[in-house]
């Protein structure tokens, strides 16, 4: 396995498709999702910025179901904004009625810069975003949704002033958690830090700081979204294969990580996906 050499802030890319979403089944007539990559000058910190809008006629309920990746976020939802940190448990939230939000996300190890505290620390937790930029909230309006445009102008006007310093180690770490998104091969810890050139405990620390979990998870975080991408396209079987394929001692490993994490076995989510007739 080749160590990664010299590592260089990432350059704006268009958004692939949304990977962690269970739900594939929402109506597209009652549901929005748009995502748009940043300028250039934040490429080497902000992944995409996004946006998520309903508008759910009369007693309408839905529910959207995600596997978070290993991002923080600064969200506007409500007339609030709140930085959120990387989130490791399913997250679901029920749509009703009409709504929207806005996003920034932040490269896995791109928020600590501007936080400027270790991201174990924002782990499975949100703060104010006031705490990071104490503009956050001087131009939220909870009312109608101002458009995809409007929002990344205001986002990036927040951003600009405080952009951080160069940082050769978040390059390194934003490299290594996108190998581990793309490359089924990586199935330890141990081969991340084989990639960086150090040691695990090593590793692991620049991991707790910069990102906020660790190499293991990440790594098993992104074998599930490899699953759900492969099941959803009708590309792979929930089956043995499916497991070996994705680095799996067996299918039970499997089976039992896609459960505690999706909230059920992976053959009970394929049919869950197909549309009623």
């Amino acid at each position: 396995m080749q160590r990664i050499g010299k590592t260089r802030p990432p350059a704006a890319a268009a958004p692939g498709p949304a990977r962690g979403v269970l739900n594939q089944r929402l109506p597209a007539r009652h549901f929005e999702h748009l995502r748009q990559a940043p300028p250039p000058a934040l490429a080497p910190w902000v992944e995409h910025f996004w946006y998520v809008g309903w508008a759910l006629p009369g007693a309408l309920v839905e529910r959207q179901e995600t596997l978070p990746h290993p991002n923080a976020h600064l969200v506007f939802e409500g007339g609030q904004a709140r930085v959120w940190g990387p989130h490791r448990q399913r997250f679901s939230k029920t749509l009703a009625g009409h709504g929207w939000v806005f996003g920034v996300k932040f490269r896995a190890a791109a928020l600590q810069p501007f936080w400027g505290r270790p991201m174990e620390q924002l782990r499975d937790r949100s703060v104010a975003a006031g705490e990071v930029w104490a503009a956050a909230d001087t131009w939220l309006d909870p009312g109608a949704w101002p458009g995809m445009a409007v929002m990344c102008e205001r986002a990036e006007a927040l951003l600009m002033p405080s952009l951080p310093a160069a940082d050769e180690r978040v390059w390194l770490l934003n490299e290594l958690v996108a190998r581990a998104a793309t490359d089924c091969r990586l199935t330890r810890a141990q081969d991340l830090a084989q990639l960086a050139g150090v040691s695990p405990r090593q590793l692991q620390r620049l991991f707790a700081h910069y990102v906020g979990v660790s190499p293991k998870w990440i790594i098993a975080r992104y074998r599930l979204h490899e699953a759900l991408a492969l099941l959803q396209r009708g590309e792979a079987q929930p089956d043995a294969e499916l497991a070996l394929r994705l680095g799996y001692f067996d299918q039970a490993h499997f089976v039992r990580d896609f459960q505690r994490m999706v909230g059920q076995p992976p053959a009970a989510y394929v049919r869950s996906q197909v549309a009623p007739d």
